[in-house]
């Protein structure tokens, strides 16, 4: 199919997309191996999830024998501000960039609905979209086909556009021509593996969830180890510090889809509303955002632990208020959040 290759390219940036690249399925041997070690190592924390879908996430040739490549998209999301600037104000939260607006997810996975209908209609074949909530190794998939390379933390980073940027896969059955895989940039530099709050590195490359505040904050399930509770410090959901501080983001793009940019009240929220609110208020809140995904539960007992680690007297009332929550693990959170405070009220810190 003469120029397939160079129009699909043309048809994503289209789209909206920032770059668009090609690899076969098994163009990720060594997958399995590095994934198994995961594992076995307990890294993976509560997400059970990532061992019952292992043999798929592992071996994208296996999750659907039939494709022949896959298309691999980033579009960036580039903050307008740094990202870390609300660290240093602890009576305030801060919010993953990813998380400050619309679902992404959603905003991805229509973009690839349209190209990959778009190429049905053009050669077609057969099509699936993934955008990170399939056993897909994306990130590997990712450096097969030349976006970027899995830097020391793991994650993907582009000569392109930095590490601001969204991840998704169209597979197909098409035979299309591929680009050559991205090599490692990252050098001596270790500046990710060095800002970690609570060591979450083991090595260069590796990563161990457990200790991770993004896992922490998001995946966790019940109360946090109470020695990685103070080195969260106001992170309440997520955390950017690896990817805020990689040197390659001075090639970074600015983020055009409006969806990204920043709700006003997402960033710097006051701890103290947010802890206030309930259920529904909760979901009214987050109506829309991936915060919504972990429950009110669950991103109130964040938020306490933001309050015991702001050093605040005049927040302890507001912890204080749910040490008799309804949820086991809020209260825990509350009445840590408050003997913490008393504690630096008294010097006892």
């Amino acid at each position: 199919m003469d120029g397939l290759k160079q129009r699909l390219v043309a048809q994503a940036l289209a789209e909206g997309f920032d770059l668009c690249r090609v690899c076969r399925p098994g163009d990720v041997p060594q997958v399995p191996a590095r994934l198994a070690a995961f594992l076995d190592r307990g890294y993976h924390g509560q997400m059970n999830w990532l061992a019952d879908r292992a043999h798929w996430r592992g071996a994208p040739d296996v999750l659907w024998p039939e494709a022949r490549s896959v298309i691999m998209l980033g579009e960036s999301y580039t903050p307008q501000s740094d990202p870390m600037a609300t660290l240093d104000d602890p009576e305030v939260g801060t919010v993953s960039v990813y998380a400050r607006n619309r679902d992404y997810h959603d905003v991805v996975k229509k973009r690839l609905k349209r190209l990959a209908r778009w190429l049905i209609a053009e050669a077609g074949g057969e099509v699936k979209v993934f955008v990170d909530t399939a056993p897909v190794p994306e990130k590997p998939l990712g450096e097969a086909a030349g976006l970027g390379w899995q830097g020391k933390h793991t994650n993907l980073v582009s000569r392109d556009m930095g590490s601001w940027f969204f991840i998704g896969s169209v597979f197909t059955t098409l035979e299309i021509d591929t680009d050559p895989a991205e090599v490692d940039h990252c050098g001596s530099c270790r500046a990710c593996l060095d800002v970690c709050p609570t060591d979450a590195f083991p090595a260069p490359y590796q990563l161990d969830a457990r200790r991770c505040i993004s896992y922490l904050t998001i995946e966790h399930k019940g109360p946090v180890d109470e020695d990685l509770r103070a080195k969260m410090g106001n992170r309440i959901y997520g955390c950017d510090d690896c990817l805020a501080v990689c040197p390659w983001n001075k090639f970074a793009v600015k983020a055009t889809e409006l969806r990204y940019h920043a709700r006003d009240d997402l960033v710097a929220p006051p701890l103290a509303e947010l802890a206030q609110l309930d259920d529904a208020g909760f979901r009214a809140r987050f109506s829309g955002s991936p915060i919504k995904r972990i429950g009110r539960d669950r991103f109130v007992r964040n938020v306490l632990y933001a309050i015991g680690n702001s050093g605040r007297p005049a927040l302890r009332p507001v912890a204080q208020d749910l040490c008799d929550d309804p949820d086991a693990t809020v209260a825990d959170a509350a009445h840590w959040a408050v003997k913490r405070l008393s504690d630096a009220a008294n010097g006892r810190e």
